[in-house]
């Protein structure tokens, strides 16, 4: 049996094919495009609907492929009916107008309700839709059903409407950890008839036949990307770990750290594993910040650059995009001007020390599994290795983590087992003086050593 997994990234969306045995067998990679419309940054959807369908119409047709699955970035949710989406999908990256703002963040819970800090933009996306119901109701009223992104594939695919748990558990507003069930705002704004029927990620939710097959091909239900990954490890029996999944976002999930440690001001909360369960998380947006200290550096990042930015000093301080850990910091590179490998060193070197300091953080004293294309090369994990000795790491075998999780939810959806291979062991970084440009650059970011300490981590 072979699965066609679509993984749509915020930056990159991708197709994989993947066999039972665990092997890409092939992919295909596109960039989602972003338009104006009626005042607001939208999806061009028909393109990467285009996109998506004839991909996976080709692996249907070139490798066979039975079911195709879904994994999808956060933050994001389309309106609806029976046919067609009743209002563009929206943007997450932009901010309501500051009087809408006023109005709709009074309504939106507490904390302790759903363990979703308040961030900026539409980065929980209960809050756009706040905003756009407040905009345009009719859109809301012709809505049949509210779907998370990666649900709104599956359906557009030829799925039936669904929710999925992890998916409305990452960081919206819409759900109660606690209670494992909608937050008071879903009731509130009587959203609760328009949220469809509960499905299991990577359940059969419909068919549809493509291309010249001979039948027609599984639609499994879609899954948050990041929850895809820790699935992808976890379900491999390795013990307490904490999964760094990286992509736009670098994501940091611990399902060990106790939940009353979380701060909401740090962008940790809960996300919602595909059992329901509560997994705390910090984050920050490492890639997006990796590409705007490296001037949009591709390749290879030579060692001998990593060890020219410690010695002369130069580093990236936070923060360079919204949210994180430490949001009202300023970013700014410092120390002499570098050259463009340096630079790349230093962009490397700052998500390492980030990674670090949220590891602290989210109390991680178990295997560190790292994941996703920052660690290309394993040169990311092996700076943490370096940076965090107390500690055992492991890296994916692949860079696709979530894709991987995504196609073991598939191939579970159908009863078949799937045989991903075993992340590997990582080796620390030598470089010289690496821990002494750690204290350097946390004593540059200033304030961070109480919070530091309390959270303890592993040295």
């Amino acid at each position: 049996m072979k699965v066609a997994v679509l993984d749509f990234g915020k930056t990159n969306s991708k197709l994989f094919v993947f066999s039972q045995d665990g092997r890409i067998l092939d992919e295909r990679r596109t960039q989602p495009k972003w338009m104006r419309q009626d005042g607001f940054s939208v999806l061009d959807e028909a393109a990467l609907h285009d996109w998506a369908l004839a991909a996976v119409t080709d692996a249907v047709e070139n490798h066979g492929v039975e079911g195709v699955m879904v994994s999808g970035h956060g933050c994001t949710f389309a309106l609806v009916d029976d046919a067609a989406l009743t209002h563009p999908i929206l943007d997450y990256e932009q901010e309501p107008p500051a009087e809408i703002a006023a109005r709709i963040d009074r309504r939106i819970p507490d904390f302790a309700e759903t363990f979703s800090p308040r961030l900026p933009l539409g980065f929980n996306h209960g809050r756009h839709m706040l905003w756009l119901q407040d905009v345009d109701p009719d859109a809301f009223a012709a809505a049949k059903s509210i779907l998370g992104y990666p649900q709104y594939w599956s359906w557009r695919l030829g799925g039936r409407p669904v929710s999925e748990v992890s998916y409305l558990g990452c960081h919206s507003h819409l759900w109660a950890p606690r209670k494992r069930d909608f937050s008071s705002l879903v009731d509130a704004e009587g959203w609760r008839g328009q949220m469809p029927a509960f499905a299991r990620a990577g359940a059969v939710i419909g068919e549809r036949r493509l291309g010249g097959a001979a039948r027609p091909i599984a639609i499994h239900n879609g899954v948050h990307d990041s929850n895809a990954a820790l699935h992808a490890y976890r379900r491999q029996a390795l013990g307490p770990l904490t999964v760094v999944s990286t992509g736009t976002w670098v994501v940091m999930l611990n399902p060990d750290c106790p939940l009353d440690v979380l701060d909401r001001d740090r962008d940790m909360l809960v996300n919602v594993d595909v059992d329901g369960g509560p997994v705390p998380t910090i984050r920050f947006m490492g890639g997006r910040e990796f590409a705007a200290i490296s001037g949009g550096w591709q390749g290879a990042i030579p060692h001998g650059s990593i060890q020219q930015a410690i010695d002369a000093g130069i580093m990236a301080l936070p923060s360079l995009a919204p949210g994180g850990p430490m949001p009202d910091h300023p970013g700014r590179l410092v120390g002499r001007t570098p050259d463009a490998a340096e630079r790349a060193a230093a962009a490397l070197l700052y998500v390492a020390l980030m990674v670090d300091l949220c590891l602290d953080l989210i109390h991680s004293q178990d295997t560190v599994i790292v994941d996703g294309g920052l660690n290309a090369g394993g040169l990311l994990a092996g700076l943490l290795a370096a940076l965090r000795p107390g500690q055992a790491f492991l890296q994916g075998a692949t860079l696709e983590g979530s894709a991987t999780g995504a196609a073991a939810l598939a191939f579970e959806g159908v009863g078949r087992d799937f045989a991903a291979e075993a992340p590997e062991p990582v080796h620390a970084a030598r470089f010289a003086g690496l821990a002494g440009y750690r204290d350097a650059w946390r004593d540059r970011v200033g304030g961070q050593g109480d919070a530091i300490k309390a959270a303890g981590g592993a040295r």
